[in-house]
């Protein structure tokens, strides 16, 4: 019988390929929203995530590394005493008004100072050498590249900052941040861009890599608590990026948003592949009444349906896989922020493999017309 499920699929394909482009479309939409939704609020941690550092020290209580406030120098000092740290280096973010030589009006932008030595910790992984070299220079600033449009200047345009001019040196790739453009620049830069006396003589953040990456969480925990150095908190990068994830996610509007957006979506394709599959199942309802009348029990039947559903499932998922697959590296050519995880691919294959299984439960009961006396109406 389980045979008679796969040569029905075949030779039936018109009357199953609906309820296949259903579970298709509704795994694509599962997997552009994943993808979208680890892309946006992944670039809410672009600072750390594009990092080599190992710890990071800030205010205490921090809930996002947008929302650092500034700590005492001598915090730097703390981190160096501990024999597990290898080096340290501030990292000086500035809140700032940005205005361009075209007539855009204000921008939002987010100043990262950071140490422009070619070996530097920040923006390791998104700064090349020679894009950190040129942040040497006197009020010179990098954007990303997909930032240009928005900010209305190009390479070697000068534009405006809390009121000091800046110029653009170069652009970069995978410095897109969440909440507002991410301007990187040299310390010296950014203290000058800063204009709250409260920030003089101190920095927002400290971070410091390790001799051994794997004892970040030890150290970490060794180092928190302190207070002789002023107020401080002391976060693995792992946990500090999802801390700050978890804060544009759950804690902001766009992110119940987005996440309402999500569930919504998982059930519209439930709807739609169920509605779809039970159709299938019902135009095929005469020749379960035919097998039904040979001696085929009802039983043996439910599992014809339910493996249908499977295939069906398995088709729109390997269709959902590659559809999706070609759109995201469409998003990413255009610069769209996108992301996606092993975890996050399982979760949506169990998910589709799920929706069409459940889709298949519902589609059981219209195996109670399946009588045989319905072959002489």
């Amino acid at each position: 019988m389980v045979a008679l499920a796969r040569k029905t699929l075949v030779y039936e394909w018109r009357r199953f390929l609906p309820a296949i482009l259903a579970v298709c479309f509704a795994g694509l939409l599962q997997l552009l929203q994943a993808a979208l939704v680890l892309g946006i609020f992944g670039s809410a941690s672009v600072y750390i995530t594009g990092s080599s550092a190992d710890l990071w020290a800030g205010y205490p209580g921090t809930q996002s590394v947008n929302l650092g406030r500034s700590i005492d120098t001598d915090v730097e000092m703390r981190l160096l005493m501990d024999p597990a740290i290898s080096r340290v280096e501030p990292f000086h973010w500035v809140d700032a008004d940005w205005r361009g030589p075209s007539d855009n009006g204000g921008v939002s932008v987010f100043v990262s100072g950071i140490d422009p030595r070619p070996d530097g910790l920040m923006f390791s992984q998104a700064l090349s050498p020679e894009l950190r070299q040129r942040l040497n220079e006197p009020n010179a600033v990098v954007v990303d590249r997909a930032d240009l449009s928005s900010l209305g200047v190009n390479v070697g345009d000068s534009a405006i900052i809390n009121g000091r001019r800046v110029q653009v040196v170069g652009v970069g790739s995978g410095l897109r941040a969440l909440g507002g453009v991410n301007v990187v620049a040299s310390l010296a830069t950014a203290r000058d861009l800063d204009t709250d006396s409260a920030n003089v003589g101190r920095m927002t953040y400290f971070v410091a890599k390790l001799h051994n990456p794997a004892d970040a969480r030890v150290v970490a925990k060794r180092l928190r608590g302190a207070t002789s150095f002023g107020p401080y908190e002391v976060w693995t990068a792992k946990n500090f990026a999802r801390r700050s994830k978890m804060y544009w996610m759950l804690d902001t509007g766009a992110g119940a948003a987005v996440l309402f957006l999500a569930g919504i979506v998982f059930l519209v394709g439930a709807v739609i592949t169920s509605q779809t599959l039970v159709a299938a199942v019902v135009g095929s309802v005469r020749e379960y009444a035919t097998l039904n009348a040979l001696g085929v029990g009802v039983g043996a039947l439910r599992k014809v349906v339910l493996e249908q559903a499977f295939w069906v499932g398995a088709l729109g998922l390997l269709g959902s896989l590659i559809l999706g697959g070609v759109l995201f590296l469409l998003a990413r050519s255009y610069s769209v922020p996108v992301a996606f995880s092993f975890a996050a691919i399982i979760a949506c294959v169990v998910l589709i493999l799920g929706l069409a299984i459940v889709s298949g439960l519902a589609a059981m009961r219209s195996l109670r017309r399946a009588d045989p006396a319905t072959l002489l109406r």
